[in-house]
């Protein structure tokens, strides 16, 4: 018998949600079913554009359709969304992310760069043969903090919610390299779940939501870099500020902050782990470096032969060393936790100090939005800590000297300037000393991933 995607759409659901689910009852709404993408350069000539099911093509990469009031009535406390994608007739690892567009009440279109809208989840994919299995690739996040924002009785009365599937994808390469793709345009199929808990939860009026800014596809430019007038508030940098109006006091907030590094070329970003560094106010508040510990888990969907994988499983050190995102893998949402907030004007910078950008060539996108609520406290199950609520590593501190006793196996420590200038770097040990008097920054990394940083002020 003949094996059908919903069938095994239902048992990826099922793998995936089965912890869940055991502790409890979902509702799942279906916004997207084996939504059929085409050729990213065929722009408004989609294949598809005359048909009648539901969906808004704004081009052959970005699909949108309107939440229902029954959907929205049905939104419990927790949400997970589920993204399926199966290969078509592109075979290499593109950006894919799932949108949310505040739209006025009652249009049947809209222009996405006229409205307001939030990335909520961002995902690459994997290098695809549609002719070998698995041919589909599942994404999963949690995202708890979406549930007031669709619940919110104020944006409901004002708006309409599209939920977008944008998915950039180009047949060229696979037109002569998979066997049944000469001539054909499609390059994707994109399946789309929401998964929310019972019971469905009533309105809320406390919620503040305000979109800081919203990635831009790569053909539009725009993102994060060091050499476009737009993309870095200072050329030769790469350094953006975003600046954003908040108009009362919130007893609780979180920033939602959605990167990654693209530049396939020699020496192009994607292959080079950059501390990142996002200050709020010209505080920092959340340093990190992208990427996985090991990117094996993903090897099965890359069904395609390509030279990130090679043929031959790799060591956490080798993938460590060039990976900032796995092929097949999602891209982490990164939830800072301010808690409460003042109003006012505020001023969100993110800095990459290191970044390169060799031939000015790739970027960095950038998703940024806030939320707070009025009274109460926002889900605390998505929030990311800058530290674990135990620290790993204690910092003892002797004139200029600096380390860290831990228990953990340490990958190496980093000293950097309050500019985020790299000042010393070790490996498998935790002893700096800093140049000169002054407010450092000492990132600890452990060998399993976990990143600390300390803040330090040397006399």
């Amino acid at each position: 018998m003949k094996t059908t995607l919903t069938t095994i759409l239902a048992a990826l659901a099922l793998v995936l949600s089965t912890a869940t689910l055991a502790a409890q009852e979902r509702d799942s709404i279906l916004l997207f079913d084996q939504a059929l993408f085409y050729d990213g350069y065929l722009f408004d000539k989609n294949p598809d554009s005359l048909l009648q099911d539901g969906i808004l093509r704004h081009s052959t990469s970005l699909y949108a359709v309107r939440m229902t009031e029954q959907q929205l009535s049905s939104i419990g406390d927790s949400i997970d969304m589920d993204i399926w994608v199966k290969a078509c007739c592109d075979n290499y690892d593109r950006i894919g992310n799932i949108n949310l567009a505040f739209v006025g009440k009652g249009a049947t279109r809209y222009s996405p760069d006229s409205v307001a809208r939030i990335e909520l989840g961002r995902f690459i994919t994997p290098f695809m043969n549609m002719n070998k299995q698995p041919n589909v690739v599942p994404y999963s996040f949690w995202i708890d903090y979406l549930s007031p924002i669709l619940r919110d009785a104020k944006l409901r009365a004002r708006y309409d919610y599209w939920m977008e599937f944008e998915l950039f994808g180009v047949p060229y390469a696979a037109n002569q390299q998979i066997i049944g793709c000469t001539g054909r345009s499609d390059v994707f199929k994109g399946t789309l779940v929401l998964a929310t808990s019972k019971p469905a939860r009533p309105l809320t009026d406390d919620n503040v939501l305000i979109p800081i800014v919203m990635k831009k596809p790569e053909y539009k430019g725009a993102n994060l870099n060091n050499y476009s007038e737009q993309g870095t508030d200072t050329l030769g940098k790469t350094t953006k500020t975003y600046t954003f109006t908040l108009d009362e006091d919130v007893n609780d907030a979180q920033l939602v902050l959605v990167t990654s590094n693209h530049g396939a070329n020699a020496g192009g970003e994607e292959y080079s782990r950059r501390w990142h560094y996002v200050y709020l106010d010209d505080e920092l508040i959340l340093t990190y470096k992208p990427g996985r510990t090991s990117c094996e888990p993903f090897r099965k969907y890359n069904t395609q032969a390509n030279g990130i994988y090679g043929t031959k499983k790799r060591s956490d050190a080798t993938w460590q060393s060039f990976s900032n995102w796995c092929p097949g893998d999602a891209i982490d949402n990164r939830i800072i936790a301010l808690g409460p907030t003042k109003a006012g004007v505020h001023r969100v910078r993110i800095s990459v100090p290191e970044a390169v950008f060799q031939d000015a060539q790739g970027d960095i996108p950038v998703s940024l939005f806030f939320q707070g609520t009025v009274s109460g406290t926002l889900p605390v199950g998505v929030r990311t800590p800058l530290m674990t609520k135990k620290p790993v590593a204690e910092l003892v501190q002797q004139g200029r000297t600096l380390s860290v006793n831990t228990t953990e196996e340490l990958a190496g420590i980093e000293l950097y300037d309050v500019q985020g200038r790299l000042q010393q770097r070790v490996s498998g040990q935790g002893t700096v000393t800093a140049p000169a008097p002054g407010l450092f920054l000492l990132n600890v990394e452990t060998a399993d991933g976990i990143i600390e940083t300390h803040k330090v002020w040397v006399k």
